[in-house]
């Protein structure tokens, strides 16, 4: 199986042994005053493979990559685009006006958040493994602030995301609210007029009842009188009713 690792490097057998077919997690191999970085390139959204960035340093203190440029100023160089990449999301999060542009944001600040905590890792264990290397320390440092700035992001894109989120909610329970309200002042008008309007239609039939031929004028404010007393009484009943359901 043909190794990940440059053939033109000359690093332990024991690197070549422990590395798969894929790049695998980030991490750090020491070996007989050997280093090797097995980190990943920034992350992209929706993308779950992970490109890796390998770095060697001898016993000597030469750095080696295995992409084109001087080993240790790739080190710091990946690091670095890292940070631009953080930036230009957190750009894009003041821009943002919208859950819709909140999304975008979240979705590719995650994974970064990750990686550089994974990266700051790799960095300290190689700074605990050569503590006189001073470049180490430095990269590891700046890495550390990639750290604070994705996680700082990634809090505040998930506190505006809920944030909206919770006042779109609201705006939702408030419009259910006021058609509740709509419709139970409907219905009371309903409980008012309906025995009114059966009444009417009961004496407005062109059958005998009795009734067609009664020359006292009282008894049209009789039926009427009663038939609005009787939709009080059901009105009445209603509140009560909604009156319990809410206490």
């Amino acid at each position: 199986m043909a190794s990940l690792l440059p053939s033109v490097w000359s690093v332990p057998s024991i690197f070549h042994e422990r590395l798969g077919a894929s790049v695998g997690r980030q991490r750090l191999m020491a070996h007989e005053g050997h280093l090797l970085l097995i980190l990943h390139e920034v992350p992209e959204p929706g993308v779950p493979e992970r490109q890796g960035v390998f770095f060697w340093r001898d016993p000597s203190g030469k750095w080696s990559t295995n992409v084109r440029g001087n080993g240790l100023s790739e080190l710091r160089g990946l690091v670095t685009r890292y940070i631009d990449r953080v930036d230009a999301l957190e750009s894009a999060f003041a821009a943002a006006k919208s859950v819709e542009r909140l999304f975008p944001v979240l979705r590719a600040a995650t994974p970064i958040e990750r990686a550089s905590k994974h990266m700051h890792e790799v960095l300290q264990a190689a700074r605990e493994a050569e503590r006189q290397d001073k470049d180490i320390i430095n990269i590891r440092d700046l890495a550390g602030e990639v750290v604070r700035a994705a996680e700082l992001l990634n809090a505040e894109a998930r506190t505006a995301l809920e944030f909206d989120i919770a006042e779109s909610a609201e705006s939702q329970a408030k419009a259910n609210r006021a058609l509740a309200e709509a419709g139970q002042r409907l219905n009371l008008l309903a409980a008012v007029f309906l025995p009114l309007t059966a009444v009417a239609s009961v004496f407005g039939m062109n059958l005998p009842s009795g009734l067609e031929n009664v020359a006292n004028p009282m008894l049209f404010w009789v039926v009427l009188v009663v038939g609005i007393g009787v939709g009080l009484l059901v009105r009445g009943g209603l509140n009560r009713e909604r009156s319990d359901s809410t206490t």
